[in-house]
């Protein structure tokens, strides 16, 4: 209608209320930043092969360094960080969701609390109590483990990152017709992806770190390879595993941080 101005939508600010930690930016990720992380892990790997084949090794290092073995472990360690991770993403994504929502908001300090009693307590206790529950060693207990200790950084960052979505960016949405459902589908969880990313990441990194302690609860993993170098004192042994299990933590966050400025929408 004539004399009638569209009415304005403030400009939002990239860098506003950034959570702290979470890179702002949308630009993808150049050659450098592809090939910097696995070039520098390829390196490390391959000095830590060549160093291990220059000593001379005794019955026992020759039992644990065979490629069967370490192959095995490291699969048995990614097993247990991926299960518990995909875990961890189906039960905290969709609860960070429910508790911004307003009616849900009075169980915020129940459910947060809850979800902090995995970080309070030390990562061996947790899974030795998860082990006393279940009854039985193995893969399960060790996952639900897991699962309790890295809950509450996807959890905190999922209702972090959906509750510093500019709220005029939603009653703008609502204004153009769109349901609660859609602006959730199409405007919040999008905007929130780089910091709910950034807690899987922290979930992902804390699971590789803490799976080593399956090995005690007949899990394996890496930490198969580490506690032998320690029980045993072979150094080679133990420099193998740790290099291998720091590896592991690095790709995984390296991965997570490219999904991150991947999937996050062009503009942030």
């Amino acid at each position: 209608m004539a004399g009638v101005e569209a009415p304005e939508i403030p400009e939002v600010s990239s860098d506003a209320g950034a959570p702290v930690g979470i890179q702002r930016g949308s630009h993808r990720p150049t050659l450098l930043e592809w090939l910097g992380m696995p070039v520098f892990l390829a390196v490390i790997g391959g000095a830590t092969y060549f160093w291990v084949q220059s000593r001379e090794l005794d019955s026992i290092e020759t039992r644990v360094l065979t490629r069967d073995l370490l192959v095995t472990r490291t699969i048995e360690h990614l097993q247990l960080t991926a299960v518990s991770t995909l875990i961890v993403l189906a039960l905290a994504v969709p609860l960070g969701i429910l508790l911004t929502r307003r009616a849900a908001r009075g169980a915020v300090p129940v459910v947060l609390g809850i979800a902090n009693i995995g970080q309070g307590v030390p990562s061996f206790g947790l899974l030795a109590v998860i082990y006393v529950a279940f009854g039985f060693l193995g893969f399960t207990p060790v996952v639900f483990g897991l699962v309790a200790y890295s809950l509450l950084p996807i959890l905190r960052n999922t209702m972090v990152g959906l509750q510093q979505v500019d709220s005029n960016l939603i009653k703008a949405s609502r204004g153009m017709g769109l349901s609660p459902t859609m602006v959730l589908l199409k405007v919040e969880l999008p905007l929130a992806v780089p910091v709910i990313i950034a807690g899987v990441r922290t979930a992902l990194i804390i699971n590789v770190g803490t799976a080593t302690l399956g090995t005690f609860f007949g899990a394996g993993g890496l930490g198969y390879v580490v506690f032998n170098g320690i029980q045993l004192n072979r150094d080679t042994i133990l420099v193998s595993g740790v290099v291998l299990v720091s590896g592991l933590a690095l790709l995984v966050s390296y991965l997570a941080g490219m999904a991150g400025r991947l999937l996050s929408p062009r503009g942030l």
